[in-house]
């Protein structure tokens, strides 16, 4: 690395946390704000140049720039071409930066950039082969492969949320597909499948503690679980399940030495994690016969997009200099 630290920001659909990182990962300086309201392009560089000059203020040492982003992010351009919750389309943000600031930019995928962050400095350091998942509203991920972030050959590969786990079912996925893992396994679909055993019992504990059925959501089935509902519970069985077997099809295919798992979900370890495991060791190949890699709950939190990014333009700036 020829920098010392870089501005590390992640992009969201309810805010934009921003961080100076030193090239040891740790946030020397941090601030976050609301997104804007129509979330367009105009509004949305407006407020990510913002953070920019607020923390150059305090930091004027940064050298680089990095962005972790929800969305179909082109590699290595850093154009977003989509976002799930927000409006713009086809922007070109890593030039726009770069025009803006006069320093090297790099726009990344968030998933991506926390998986990065996970294996360099967190449950992963040390290891060259990392699957990351990350369980919450939806779900995400980044694969670390002999060393290096798998981007594929456009910079759209490790979609794990769309991983296909069901497609003889009839749960449609919010990309429009059937039957993918986020559709099973997030707390989206927690949620759902909250929502509709309640409707069986809407006396039940679920609808009470929602106030009806149809407001039960992820954190009721949650509430519910702790409280020792037997229906919550069997609901993070049914989640597990799906989990255990989204994991287990990645394993087979990547074979890595770990597999990590963030997310607001994690909070949900106890009741999560037992159908989870019970599921990737039924489905995984050659489970009795091979040793199979661990799986352990992230260590970076809700930082880890935010120092992935700035770790990524940092490793990346002397090319983006050249």
């Amino acid at each position: 690395m020829t920098t010392t630290c870089a501005i590390g920001l992640d992009v969201g659909g309810t805010k934009i946390a921003g961080g100076v990182i030193d090239a040891d990962g740790r946030i020397l300086h941090r601030i976050q704000i609301p997104s804007p309201a129509d979330k367009g392009t105009d509004t949305t560089l407006a407020a990510l140049l913002e953070l920019v000059d607020r923390m150059r203020t305090r930091h004027p040492e940064v050298a680089s720039i990095g962005v972790g982003a929800a969305g179909m992010i082109t590699w290595p351009s850093g154009r977003i071409l989509t976002a799930p919750n927000n409006a713009y389309r086809d922007l070109p943000l890593q030039d726009l930066l770069g025009e803006h600031t006069g320093l090297p930019a790099v726009v990344e995928n968030d998933a991506n950039a926390a998986a990065w962050a996970e294996a360099r400095l967190g449950g992963g350091a040390g290891y060259r082969n990392v699957v990351a998942v990350t369980v919450g509203t939806g779900v995400g991920g980044g694969l670390i492969l002999d060393g290096a972030l798998f981007r594929g050959q456009s910079g759209f590969g490790a979609e794990i949320g769309h991983l296909v786990v069901d497609p003889g079912g009839n749960v449609r996925c919010g990309c429009g597909s059937v039957g993918c893992l986020e559709a099973h396994a997030s707390g989206t679909a927690l949620g759902r499948r909250g929502r509709e055993v309640a409707a069986t019992d809407p006396a039940g504990q679920l609808a009470t503690l929602a106030g009806g059925a149809d407001r039960v959501t992820g954190e009721t089935v949650f509430a519910a679980a702790r409280q020792g509902d037997s229906t919550a519970r069997g609901l993070f069985d049914e989640l597990g399940y799906w989990l255990g077997a989204g994991l287990a099809g990645l394993v087979n295919v990547f074979d890595p030495q770990v597999v990590i798992i963030g997310g607001g979900l994690v909070a949900a370890g106890d009741y999560l994690y037992p159908p989870t495991h019970n599921s990737f060791r039924t489905h995984v190949f050659a489970g009795p016969h091979r040793t199979l890699p661990p799986i352990i709950p992230a260590r970076l939190g809700e930082d880890a997009g935010l120092v992935g990014a700035a770790l990524l333009a940092m490793e990346r700036q002397p090319a983006l200099a050249a």
